[in-house]
C-alpha cells in the first residue's frame, strides 16, 4: 500500500515530463531535418579546357588603297561619258570626254607665243632681225672701205712728205681721217657683236620661259579634259550626266582598285594601349551576315582625337577583297584579337573573386566551399584563363540563389 501510494505520488507530481520529453524529441528530429535545409543553393560551373580570346570590339570604315578622283580643270561641259558606275576599267582606258574646244584654242595661242619668244631671243642673240643684220653688214663694208681708203691716203702722204711734196698739215689731216674711219668701224663691229645689253637678253629669255610654261599649262589642261584610267580598277562613283556643266574643281568620277581595301578602325581611348602590330583583325558587314574578312593591325594610333562623342585612336589593316564585296565608305564591325590561347583551362568570369590583391575561386568539395587561390592570364567578357590553383573539371561556385554571401567552409547544395 505504501509503494502504490509512492508511485502515484511520483507520477502525480511529474506528469509534465512525458509531454516535455516528446517535445524535445520532436525538436531534435525537426532540427536534424532543418540542418539539411541550411545548405545554401549555388550555381556552379566546371573548369574546362577551351580556346579563350581577348578582343577589342569597335567599328570602322572601308577606304580604297589606290584611288583616282579627277576634277574638272576648267569650267566646261560633259561631252561624252564612256563608262557607268560599277564598270571595271583597264589602265589607259578613256573614261570621260569634257569639251576641250576652248582649251585647244588656248594651247594653240600659247604655242604661237612660244614661237614668237624663240624668234625674239634668236634675233637678240644674233644681233637683230634679218633686215637689221643686213643693214649693219652693209655699214661694216662701207666702214672698212673708208678705213682702207684713209689708210692708203695716209701712206701716200707719208711718202710725199719724205720728198717734201706734202705739208705737215696735210699729213696730220690724213692721220685724223684714218682715226675717224677706224673708230667708226670699231663702233659698227661692237654693234654687230653686242647690240643688246645683258638685261635685254635676260628679259627675252624670261619671256621665252614664260611662254613655254603657259604652253605646258595649256597642254596639261587639255590632257585633263580627256580622262583616262591610270590603273585597272572599278568606277564606283560617277556623279555627272552627259551634257552637264561642270565648274572648275568639280569631281568628275571616282575609280579605285578594290581587290584590296583599307579598313580604318576607330579604337576607344582605353583600348589603344592594348594594340600591337600584327594582331588579327576580323571585319564584318551587316549587309552580308556571317561573312568575315581577315586582316592584321598595320599601324598603331599616333594620337587620339574626337570622333562624335568618342575619343578614339585610328588603326588600319589591309583586307583582300577579290570578289569586290566590300565597298568604299561602308561602315563595318571590327574585332581586334589582342590575345588568343587554345586548349587552356578556363572558368566563367563570374567565378573569379579578389581579396587583398589575391585572386581566388570557391571550389565545391563534398557540398562545402573551399577557397582556392588561383593564377590567371587572358580574360574576356565571359571567361578567364586559369594557369594554376585548380585542376580540370573542378566545380567552382558562381553565385548563391538566395543572395547569401559565399565563404570558405559554407555548406552548399549544387543547383545545375
Amino acid at each position: 500500500m505504501a509503494s502504490t501510494s509512492d508511485n502515484n505520488g511520483f507520477f502525480g507530481r511529474r506528469q509534465w515530463l512525458v509531454p516535455a520529453i516528446l517535445i524535445m524529441a520532436a525538436v531534435v528530429v525537426l532540427a536534424s531535418f532543418m540542418s539539411r535545409d541550411d545548405a545554401v543553393p549555388v550555381r556552379v560551373a566546371q573548369a574546362h579546357r577551351d580556346t579563350i580570346r581577348s578582343v577589342v570590339s569597335t567599328n570602322g570604315k572601308v577606304e580604297p588603297i589606290q584611288s583616282f578622283e579627277p576634277h574638272a580643270p576648267v569650267g566646261t561641259t560633259v561631252k561624252r561619258l564612256l563608262v557607268k558606275e560599277g564598270d571595271q576599267v583597264k589602265k589607259g582606258q578613256l573614261l570621260v570626254l569634257l569639251d576641250d574646244a576652248e582649251a585647244r584654242s588656248h594651247a594653240a595661242r600659247a604655242l604661237s607665243q612660244v614661237s614668237a619668244a624663240n624668234a625674239d631671243l634668236s634675233a637678240i642673240q644674233s644681233g637683230g632681225n634679218r633686215e637689221e643684220v643686213l643693214t649693219v653688214e652693209a655699214q661694216l663694208i662701207k666702214a672698212r672701205d673708208a678705213r682702207d681708203t684713209a689708210q692708203r691716203n695716209l701712206e701716200a702722204l707719208q711718202r710725199l712728205r719724205q720728198k717734201d711734196a706734202a705739208s705737215p698739215a696735210e699729213l696730220k689731216e690724213a692721220e685724223n681721217q684714218l682715226a675717224r674711219a677706224t673708230t667708226d668701224l670699231n663702233l659698227l663691229q661692237q654693234k654687230q657683236k653686242g647690240r643688246y645689253s645683258e638685261p635685254e637678253i635676260a628679259r627675252a629669255q624670261a619671256q621665252k620661259t614664260e611662254a613655254q610654261s603657259a604652253h605646258a599649262a595649256a597642254e596639261d589642261i587639255l590632257s585633263q579634259l580627256n580622262i583616262r584610267a591610270p590603273f585597272d580598277g572599278i568606277v564606283f562613283s560617277l556623279p555627272l550626266h552627259q551634257g552637264a556643266y561642270v565648274n572648275p574643281g568639280d569631281l568628275v568620277l571616282q575609280e579605285a582598285d578594290l581587290s584590296k581595301v583599307l579598313v580604318r578602325a576607330f579604337v576607344d581611348e582605353p583600348d589603344v594601349g592594348r594594340l600591337t602590330p600584327g594582331q588579327k583583325i576580323e571585319v564584318t558587314w551587316d549587309a552580308i551576315p556571317g561573312r568575315i574578312w581577315n586582316g592584321t593591325v598595320n599601324t598603331i594610333p599616333a594620337t587620339v582625337k574626337l570622333r562624335g562623342t568618342r575619343n578614339v585612336g585610328e588603326t588600319t589593316c589591309v583586307v583582300d577583297n577579290q570578289d569586290f564585296k566590300l565597298l568604299p565608305n561602308i561602315n563595318v564591325g571590327i574585332t581586334i584579337v589582342t590575345a588568343e590561347h587554345r586548349g587552356v583551362l578556363t572558368v566563367p568570369r563570374e567565378a573569379i573573386r579578389q581579396d587583398d590583391s589575391k585572386t581566388y575561386v570557391f571550389e565545391v568539395v563534398n557540398n562545402e566551399l573551399q577557397r582556392r587561390d588561383v593564377q590567371t592570364s587572358v580574360s574576356n567578357l565571359t571567361s578567364v584563363e586559369v594557369t594554376g590553383g585548380i585542376t580540370e573539371n573542378a566545380e567552382v561556385a558562381l553565385a548563391s540563389l538566395n543572395s547569401k554571401p559565399l565563404r570558405s567552409g559554407l555548406s552548399v547544395k549544387v543547383v545545375h
